[in-house]
């Protein structure tokens, strides 16, 4: 299958080839041809699958169609800043060439100049749940007309507390639209949310996790607290490790552990956060662009990076869950390139690991 079966404007055709997408990935295969006939979908799709194209297509071509201008069209909720600015990004880059207006809102960065750009009038708004709420109680941004609505990464936002924010948002939502559900994972509360959200004939669509990170290899070393910085020091230094994201358990241990690898000689930089807006964003652009090699980050990190050129994870610190490990793991391994994911394992992670070779079939590869 490709693009151009879904019968999109040739303007999103285009930009869709100069992203040199060869062919649709198995969630966007199946949710763009039911985004645009108008359904409601429950789309169960791990990270790195492509299911920002997959919801954010169907969106520009519907509005491409219309002469639905001058007021918002849909409103995509995400839960952090650096997601809403990816999906952002993206939808400038497929709707350039039909002058479609987008816009991302969040926390840490000037609210009068999101008003202002609200106020000349954009088809599409992308934020965190805390601004939209913000926006829409002071009387600075309708959403009573819009067409779509999308929760990406719906599991990520309840996680973060979010959940009372976003049933706010959607009451102030108009009961006959389209929603987007994206969720990685579906525990009862998601399940609950889901169910208030969605038309009662909505779509299921699942993608598994095997299916969308085949290509990760996992490596796992049985190592205590004291031993792990000698250990990190050693793996670092093989040449293969061209690009690592090497994830701790806090803000202040990602900050340490940054100064220790800067001391010995490493590019590295720290993404937690502490951090301003700009220094996130700075962290960021250095780590693609390659100024740095590592970046040594909080599970902040875990969801809405797409940094296809990542070649290592490393668990420094094991997450408290499966469902964190996933997603941490879906860093590397993207748009169809390998990748290994390198984890600590302290006595203490003994729980996590079982859970992880039990239930998500993950092949650990024991090293000592």
């Amino acid at each position: 299958m490709n693009f151009r079966e879904f019968n999109l404007k040739k303007e999103i055709l285009s930009q869709i080839e100069s992203a040199q997408f060869n062919k649709p990935t198995p969630i966007q295969e199946k949710a763009i041809p039911s985004a645009l006939e108008g359904k409601d979908l429950l789309a169960l799709a791990k990270t790195g699958t492509g299911k920002t194209a997959a919801f954010i297509l169907p969106i520009i071509q519907k509005i491409a169609e219309s002469d639905y201008r001058g007021s918002i069209y849909a409103l995509i909720i995400a839960p952090t800043r650096e997601l809403a600015e990816q999906i952002n990004k993206t939808i400038n880059h497929f709707g350039k060439d039909l002058d479609i207006k987008s816009m991302a809102v969040y926390g840490g960065t000037s609210i009068k100049k999101q008003v202002d750009m609200l106020k000349e009038g954009v088809d599409i708004v992308v934020g965190c749940p805390g601004r939209i709420l913000d926006h829409i109680e002071h009387g600075t941004m309708d959403i009573s007309d819009i067409e779509t609505l999308v929760l990406d990464e719906a599991d990520h936002m309840l996680d973060m507390g979010f959940l009372k924010d976003i049933e706010k948002i959607i009451e102030s939502a108009p009961e006959y639209r389209q929603t987007l559900f994206f969720s990685a994972t579906m525990p009862e509360e998601i399940r609950k949310l889901a169910s208030k959200v969605l038309r009662k004939n909505h779509e299921t669509i699942e993608i598994q996790y095997k299916e969308s990170v085949k290509l990760i290899e996992h490596e796992l070393y049985h190592i205590e607290n004291d031993k792990k910085k000698a250990k990190l020091v050693e793996l670092l230094k093989n040449p293969e490790m061209q690009s690592v994201i090497v994830f701790t358990s806090g803000k202040h241990k990602a900050n340490h552990l940054c100064r220790i690898l800067l001391n010995k000689g490493f590019k590295a930089n720290n993404f937690q956060g502490d951090l301003t807006q700009k220094q996130r964003e700075e962290s960021l652009n250095g780590f693609r662009n390659g100024e740095y090699r590592i970046l040594v980050a909080t599970d902040i990190a875990a969801r809405g990076l797409d940094i296809p050129q990542v070649t290592h994870v490393v668990n420094y610190d094991m997450p408290k869950s499966p469902e964190a490990f996933i997603h941490r793991s879906g860093r590397t391994g993207r748009a169809d390139k390998g990748g290994t994911v390198i984890s600590f394992a302290t006595s203490e992670d003994q729980k996590i690991v079982e859970e992880l070779t039990a239930v998500s079939n993950i092949k650990f590869k024991e090293l000592p």
